[in-house]
């Protein structure tokens, strides 16, 4: 469904170059929880949003539904964006003037088949799932870091995504709190049946993906298949090494 093709991406500032993807090739699959881990600087932020479509890759492709994301015109990419994927944020990224509900509504708003009736049912039962039915009309500013990232987590489903990606979403939380995220957004994806694409520093929560994924200094350095529903416990029941001789991190 989703697949990058031996991605590089290469920052430039004036004379200096900065290579921070060196070659990076994956497949996503339909319904597929892929966890990415790696040290600060290892890429997994910038394998994210050229997986995403945020950005461009300065070599190789990222191929949505056969299609590469690089030779579609920006608005074609701006509606696979909108209408197929989803985005979680580590810093939430709300409209500090609107309502819970309202944020959640935006992304919906850009589509004009959607009927605003039928946008705002859908805002209120996804803040519903995520326990803020009664706080539909607070602004951020009323509302905790945990309450702020639920928030975000509706917005992301509610042009019913086929792919959720989520970069460091626990990552401004404390750790009682980020596991009650965490968790949310398990239970989430499973129920709405996409992929989830998540960039993360804590290897509790990738060992809860069918697959982890570790990156090292722009290249993917081994790769552990934990099975579908295995969870916990599973890491390294087929795992791999991608590069001869490279550890995780």
């Amino acid at each position: 469904m989703l697949e990058a093709r031996d991605l590089k991406k290469v920052y430039r500032q004036g004379s200096v170059s900065l290579p921070v993807l060196k070659g990076v090739s994956l497949r996503i699959e339909r319904g597929e929880f892929v966890a990415i881990t790696g040290a600060s600087g290892a890429g997994k932020s910038t394998l994210l949003h050229l997986l995403a479509g945020l950005d461009v890759p300065t070599e190789g492709e990222v191929r949505w539904e056969g299609r590469s994301l690089s030779s579609m015109s920006d608005r074609e990419r701006a509606q696979v964006r909108n209408q197929a994927f989803g985005f979680v944020f580590q810093f939430y990224h709300l409209l500090p003037e609107l309502t819970a509900l309202e944020n959640v509504m935006i992304p919906g708003l850009l589509n004009p088949k959607r009927s605003r009736k039928h946008l705002r049912q859908r805002a209120t039962e996804l803040l519903a799932k995520v326990g803020l039915k009664d706080r539909a009309t607070h602004r951020p500013g009323q509302l905790s870091g945990g309450e702020l990232q639920r928030v975000a987590i509706a917005r992301a489903l509610v042009n019913e995504p086929r792919v959720l990606f989520c970069d460091e979403p626990t990552g401004n939380l404390d750790s009682k709190t980020g596991e009650q995220v965490s968790q949310l957004l398990i239970n989430l994806r499973k129920q709405a049946g996409v992929s989830l694409v998540l960039v993360t520093h804590e290897p509790e929560l990738a060992e809860l993906a069918d697959r982890w994924l570790a990156l090292s200094d722009g290249l993917l350095v081994s790769e552990t298949a934990q099975g579908v529903g295995h969870g916990r416990g599973a890491r390294g029941r087929a795992g791999r090494s991608v590069k001869a001789g490279s550890d995780r991190d």
